[in-house]
């Protein structure tokens, strides 16, 4: 055998401690960027929601410090200081040693978020510096590590009438990109656990700026959704519907409300941990309302000549929070946040049908408004079905037949083929013979597209650029979308640097993100940055994107410079278009991403909803914050 192939006891390696954690941190949190870093402090966060969820702590506080680090306080009770079977304290088992914890046995927890035991022992391993304070027993108990290592033993530190948990940690420079906490990314996740956790108080502070805010909501996930509906016109059933039961060892609580919307928004929650994929806790809510609302539309003479109403029909215009708790909790899916407990679908199905159903008769208004809005639904799919199946037909459809405007490339691997949205027809005629016809393809658009947060589904279909970009994706639409079928793996919003190019560049991420949401979760979309100024002196032409690039090039040229303002891509000829906004070699395109498919959700119906007065005080609270009103 060649020297280089020998593999050998020698090559074992066996790492001590946590020196796999740093080894290799990706597989314990994700990825060392932005996401990692604030997933340290969830870890943390999650102990003292695991706390609550068994009923013993009722206040959180989180402190971004100004050293960089943060502080995560409970008033739990505490990690166990009593001596580990192992010959440590318990508390520095936990901090110390990988799969440790109190959760693989239900003793201590019945149900609980953080379930793989490796949380504070992971952050520890990741971390600068980690101090660990323990209030239990009357005694203050403290132990400081340093990147995975204890630096002290445990020790009692003075008397204490207080019960609960301190941890002081800062994320370590070796490991990650960036190290900043992001005030406003933990917020969304903070409130989200206020709202799940009834009664639960949690205070998040900032000591770089003084900010400081508590979430605390009486009415839990009734709250939720009065929060997520504030932009959606007008309410059908208020307050939200709301139920709560327990079948053996799993609870089920849910609220939802509807609202003359055209989209649904469900959000699913199973420990407290977002399912973003769904799952069977979601799968037996949609079953037990279709159900029910067929029965009530079916007794109340809704419904005639043996209709039956959809599961898409019922959840238009609704927002729900299905939140269940169980003691074991069996995640898959791409993200491992889909349930997959079979036994589940079935218990949340039995509740929510005699729930809703209940809740149906009991409020006979709600009833009417809910059994309107449906049968309109159910109108409108029908409709939208019959103007699908006109773009579906073999001969638009399935076939070569492609928008007549739509200059498509020549190369068939979607993985290297780029499809650019170009506004205005005359953008479109210079990036047509600017472009690189082998890869690149393009699609004019002629004015703003249709508002989809205005219109219903059968409309949307109806819209003649729509269909150019539903036929040039060529992957489907809304729910018949498949991703494994779409003609390019970039598609690339390209629209003047003004106000109008702002609000047509809107309306398409708007359209992507209800209708073909698949793309933006890969990262298929893009946005093009296209220069705002062309910079020159004598022979030489340089290009700014915005205005401190302006400053420094005109500092670099000196002197007396000629300047363009671009007022629109229209003004650029092929080769200066090639040269900044579509050459791979020069241009640079912004990755559209749902960080959180909750905030953008919310962003999208202020902005591009029908009701004026969220989007008014949008304007108000954000206004003073705007830079560059025309780009």
């Amino acid at each position: 055998m060649p020297e280089k192939e020998k593999y050998t006891a020698d090559d074992i390696q066996v790492l001590e401690g946590l020196e796999g954690v740093r080894r290799r941190p990706a597989m314990y949190i994700g990825d060392t960027g932005k996401r990692g870093v604030h997933h340290l402090l969830y870890e943390v966060l999650d102990n003292s929601i695991d706390e609550a969820l068994a009923g013993y702590c009722h206040s959180i506080g989180i402190l971004i410090r100004k050293d960089g680090g943060v502080t995560i306080a409970d008033d739990g009770r505490g990690i166990p200081t009593e001596l580990h079977p192992s010959g440590k304290s318990a508390m520095e088992v936990v901090a110390t040693m990988l799969h440790a914890g109190g959760k693989f046995e239900k003793k201590a927890y019945q149900v609980s978020g953080g379930l793989h035991g490796v949380g504070l022992s992971v952050v520890n391993a990741l971390s600068e510096s980690m101090d660990v304070e323990v209030h239990r027993n009357g005694k203050v108990h403290v132990q400081s590590h340093e990147r995975g290592k204890p630096k002290t033993k445990v020790i009692i530190a003075g008397d204490t009438p207080k019960h609960g948990t301190v941890v002081r940690f800062r994320p370590d420079p070796k490991i990650f990109k960036e190290t900043t906490f992001d005030y406003d990314y933990l917020k969304e996740r903070i409130m989200e656990l206020a709202f799940l956790n009834k009664g639960l108080k949690i205070v998040l502070a900032d000591e770089r700026t003084g900010k400081k805010e508590e979430f605390h909501y009486e009415g839990g996930i009734v709250e939720y959704v009065d929060y997520l509906n504030k932009a959606r016109p007008q309410k059908l059933n208020s307050p939200p519907a709301y139920f709560h039961r327990k079948e053996g060892s799993v609870d089920v609580e849910c609220a939802f409300q509807y609202t003359d919307s055209f989209n649904a928004l469900l959000f699913s929650f199973v420990n407290d941990i977002k399912t973003i994929e769904g799952g069977t806790h979601l799968v037996g809510y949609k079953m037990a309302v279709t159900r029910a609302l067929n029965d009530y539309l079916r007794v109340n003479k809704y419904l005639k000549n043996g209709k039956k109403i959809s599961g898409d029909d019922v959840v238009e215009g609704m927002t729900a929070i299905v939140s269940v708790k169980i003691p074991d909790p069996q995640f898959e899916g791409q993200t491992k946040t889909k349930l997959g407990n079979s036994e589940i679908k079935g218990v949340v199905s039995s509740i929510s049908y005699d729930a809703v159903k209940a809740y149906l008769e009991e409020n006979p208004d709600a009833g009417k408004n809910i059994a309107a809005k449906i049968m309109r639904s159910m109108e409108a799919r029908e409709a939208a079905q019959k103007a699908k199946d006109l773009i579906r037909r073999k001969s638009v459809f399935e076939s070569s037949i492609l928008p007549g405007k739509l200059a498509d490339c020549s190369e068939k691997d979607p993985a290297k083929c780029e499809l650019y949205l170009v506004e205005g027809d005359s953008a479109g005629g210079s990036s047509k013979q600017g472009r690189d016809r082998e890869f690149q393809a393009i699609l004019p658009l002629k004015g703003k597209i249709l508002n989809v947060e205005k219109a219903p589904v059968h409309k949307v279909l109806t819209s003649n650029e729509i269909k150019s970009i539903v036929l040039s994706i060529g992957a489907g639409f809304g729910d018949d979308f498949e991703l494994s079928k779409t003609r390019y793996h970039k598609v690339i919003i390209m629209t003047d640097a003004d106000v109008d190019g702002s609000h047509i560049r809107t309306l398409l991420l708007t359209l992507f993100y209800r209708y073909f949401k698949p793309l933006i979760e890969k990262g298929y979309i893009y946005i093009a940055q296209p220069p705002l100024y062309k910079i020159k002196k004598g022979k030489t032409m340089r290009y700014a994107y915005n205005d401190e690039e302006l400053k420094k090039v005109s500092e670099e040229l000196g002197g007396k410079v000629d300047l363009q303002r671009y007022k629109g891509l229209g003004e650029m000829n092929p080769i200066q278009l090639w040269d900044t906004t579509m050459d791979p070699a020069k241009r640079t395109l912004k990755k559209v991403t749902i960080d959180d498919a909750m905030k953008a959700d919310e962003l999208f119906t202020i902005l591009m909803g029908s009701e004026v007065e969220p989007r008014k005080k949008f304007i108000e609270d954000y206004a003073k914050e705007v830079k560059n009103l025309d780009v």
